[in-house]
Order: C-alpha cells, then sequence, then structure tokens
C-alpha cells in the first residue's frame, strides 16, 4: 500500500500545536496552482471564512471553517479571507490571505491565534494582511479585473437557510461592483477536489485509524441493557483521547427497529438481547472525516438470520468494490449494485425473482427493493462527509468513495448497513478500513473474547 510509508510527523508544534500533525503548506501551494489553471485570464478570486455561529443567549456553535478556503490556505480560523490574482502587475497582490488581527488581550480571552509569519508558514501565501485591510485591497484590485469569482455552496443536497458570510459578500460586492463579469468558484473547486492528494489520504487514513480505535473499543463494551447513548459516549471518549476533534457527523447509534431508520439521530433506546445495533459512526481528524457504518448483535453471538442478512449486504459491499472503478458514472454504479441486492434480497425471501425480471427501467429494477434499500450505495468522502464533485461525474483515480450498501427490515426490526472507505487506486482500490474486523466470526470473537 503506498500510504504505508508515509511519517505522520509534527513539523512545526509552534504552529500547529501538538493536536493534529503539520500539513506540508506546498499542499496549499498545489491547490491554488490547480485553481489558477482552471480561471479566465484578468480574474479575482475572493472566499470568505465561514462565520461563527451563535446559539442562545451568548453562546455558539464551535467554529468550522470553510472548506474550500482552508483546502487553498490551511487558515482554521474566523475572519479570514482568501484573495487570487494571478495577472496582477505587481506579484504581491496575485496572492493575498487576510487574517484577523491578534492581540494579547485576544489571546488571554480567546487564545493564541495566528500572526503573519504563523499564516504565512501554514499556507505558503507570502503577503499576508490583518482583516482590517481587506475593503481597501479590494477597492485597489477590483477595476483592475474583468471577472470576479465569488463563493457559494453548490452542493446538490446543500440547505442554505442561514446566509453565509460569503452570501452577504456577493451582495456586497456586486451592488458596489456592478459591471464586472461575476463567475461561480464552486465547480473549480468541486473538481479539485474530487482527486484526493497523498497529504489528503494520510489526514483520512488517521481519521479512519482513529474510528477502528473506537470501533474496537464499543466490541468489549455491547452487551444486553446497555444504552445507545452509552456507546455513543465510547466513541467520543476514545476519539478525543486519539487527537480528533470528536464526530466527523452526529453519530448515528440505531438498535433493534433504529436501524431502520436511517438518519436515527436520537441515540435514546436501550439494547436488548436478541437485537442488532447499527452504528454509523466516524472520527475527525484535521478537518478530514472517515465514515463507518457496522452493524453487530448486542449480545455477541449472530442468529442465523442475522448472519444471512449480515452476509448478504457483506456480499454487496464487496461486489460494488469491483466495479466501483474509473469512468463508471455513479448512476451506472448504482444500478448494477441495485442488480446485486436485487438477487441478495430473493435468497433472503423479501422479493421475489418473478418482479425482480419484470422490472426492465432503473426506475423500475429500484421499485422492487426500495422498501428493503433505499438508498445509494456511494459518495466522495473528503474534507466534507459528503464531499464535493461536479453531479454525476466519472469516478476517476485518487477519488475517495465510501461503499455502504443495507438491508432494512423494518417487520422483523432487523437492519444491516456496512460502510467501508476505498481510495480509487489505478490497479484496484484500496480500502481504507483494511484492517477492521468485518466477518462475522471476527465480530463475535472480539464481542466474547
Amino acid at each position: 500500500m503506498f500510504f504505508s510509508s508515509l511519517a505522520l510527523v509534527d513539523k512545526n508544534p509552534s504552529i500547529s500545536g501538538m493536536r493534529y500533525d503539520t500539513i506540508d503548506p506546498s499542499f496549499f501551494t498545489k491547490n491554488r496552482a490547480g485553481l489558477v489553471d482552471r480561471l479566465k485570464p484578468n480574474s479575482l478570486v475572493i472566499i470568505h471564512a465561514n462565520d461563527l455561529l451563535p446559539t442562545n443567549a451568548d453562546g455558539s456553535i464551535p467554529f468550522r471553517q470553510n472548506n474550500d478556503l482552508f483546502y487553498f490556505t490551511g487558515v482554521d480560523q474566523e475572519q479570514t479571507v482568501f484573495l487570487i490574482f494571478p495577472d496582477a502587475q505587481q506579484e504581491r497582490d496575485r496572492e493575498v490571505l487576510f487574517v484577523r488581527e491578534t492581540s494579547e488581550k485576544i489571546a488571554v480571552w480567546e487564545g493564541d491565534m495566528l500572526n503573519k509569519e504563523q499564516a504565512e508558514g501554514v499556507s505558503g501565501i507570502k503577503n499576508v494582511q490583518w482583516s482590517a485591510n481587506f475593503e481597501a485591497f479590494l477597492h485597489r484590485l477590483a477595476p483592475q479585473v474583468e471577472h470576479i469569482y465569488l463563493h457559494t455552496n453548490e452542493h446538490i443536497s446543500a440547505s442554505n437557510i442561514v446566509e453565509t458570510r460569503n452570501g452577504r459578500f456577493i451582495k456586497e460586492c456586486m451592488e458596489r461592483y456592478p459591471l464586472h463579469r461575476y463567475e461561480r468558484v464552486a465547480p473549480l473547486t468541486n473538481e479539485l477536489r474530487m482527486i484526493k492528494d497523498v497529504e489528503e489520504i494520510r489526514f483520512l487514513q488517521k481519521a479512519v485509524d482513529i474510528t477502528e480505535a473506537g470501533f474496537r473499543r464499543v466490541l468489549g463494551f455491547i452487551k444486553p441493557g446497555v444504552g445507545e447513548w452509552e456507546i455513543e459516549a465510547e466513541y467520543i471518549h476514545e476519539f478525543i483521547k486519539s487527537k480528533s476533534r470528536g464526530f466527523a457527523y452526529t453519530p448515528i447509534i440505531g438498535s433493534g427497529k433504529n436501524g431502520c431508520v436511517l438518519h436515527y439521530l436520537e441515540n435514546e433506546a436501550i439494547c436488548q438481547d436478541g437485537e442488532m445495533v447499527l452504528m454509523d459512526v466516524g472520527a475527525e481528524y484535521g478537518n478530514w472525516n472517515a465514515d463507518m457504518t457496522r452493524t453487530v448483535p448486542v449480545n455477541g453471538k449472530f442468529t442465523d438470520r442475522q448472519r444471512d442478512v449480515y452476509n448478504a449486504v457483506l456480499r454487496v459491499m464487496r461486489g460494488a468494490n469491483t466495479i466501483l472503478r474509473p469512468e463508471i458514472k455513479p448512476t451506472d454504479y448504482q444500478e448494477q449494485v441495485i442488480g446485486m441486492m436485487s438477487q441478495e434480497l430473493v435468497g433472503l425471501g423479501l422479493v421475489e425473482q418473478a418482479d425482480v425480471d419484470k422490472a426492465v427501467t432503473p426506475e423500475e429494477k429500484k421499485a422492487v427493493i426500495s422498501e428493503y434499500f433505499m438508498h445509494g450505495t456511494s459518495h466522495h468522502l473528503g474534507l466534507d462527509v459528503h464531499d464535493v464533485s461536479p453531479f454525476n461525474s466519472p469516478v476517476k483515480v485518487g477519488n475517495v468513495f465510501t461503499i455502504e450498501p443495507g438491508i432494512y427490515i423494518r417487520k422483523e426490526g432487523l437492519a444491516v448497513r456496512l460502510e467501508d472507505d476505498v481510495f480509487i487506486g489505478e490497479e484496484e482500490n484500496i480500502n481504507l478500513f483494511e484492517n477492521f474486523p468485518i466477518e462475522v466470526e471476527e465480530i463475535e470473537a472480539l464481542m466474547q473474547g
């Protein structure tokens, strides 16, 4: 495996602290070069950090950076702006990073923020300014350009109910400079981010390894009578102990019938003897994310029915891995997975072979099995759990995908979903979950041992 020789070394603890490994700034420099290659001549790109979002009273949600800004700069703090103007006459104007001005008072109340030298060290951008200077730079540079690229969240499943800092800036910029030609930066960043660099795989593998530690921990903890929330607590303990910031997404811990609810988030039931517990959980590491699903028997021993359903899902997952290869389109891939799942459901006595044979169109084939398998099998993974990509773009070498088939039998209170994360290699896919126990016998031995 080409990842195995990558050293996890903290190269500059004065900048990164001790929690995460340092990212080589050449990674961000390369990402910016890829963006420049895709811009129209005489263009200016502007991307703002995310807002610090309020909750109630004087509370706020922990800050989460705009992933596109992070991808180009490595800066993980609020009030940051990234500006790139490749055709600028003065070299110092071609890349500018604006960061929040720090002070002794801010250090006392909020901790250390990046100074200009540290921001340059993280990002590789030589011209670092305080955020207060952004307006003056914009007013000087905007008249020199023809195209202005602005940032919006164009993910197919995005919910843009709350206006973002970038959204506010779009209105302000277009009002202030109405005669410029405005462009969308999202299609360019989506194309860039879907191909993963070795540095990204290093961080993804770290997130996966931390997730593995959590999974192995809970295998020795789960038993009849424990609460779903207690299992969640075991994961978060292991994740944070292992230098993760925590969950990559809100965890799903669903026992019995709760496992049949795709987005079950309450995690409030008691796990009962004879049930299965479905755990859709992943750790983050340095802003990259793992995405795992495992389903295990609460009492540590599969019944014959549970074993049959589990192995059916496992066969589909492994079969999907053989066809999720370069140049296949996601829609064609999903149709083939549905074909594999249809035969497994026939074998389990859940659908009739005659109904499968009568289905001709993709919609008809999907409808035959939709009671038991109703979601997509794979999505891109990276800085976002459901990572960005052009719609229905063919699979490429360098992509990282999840593979997550499932069978949900509501009338039996039985759900099984399994999920691995795979790197699409030239010769074969590389499973980042290679070290995870997944066979029935492995699960039983670890739970009972």
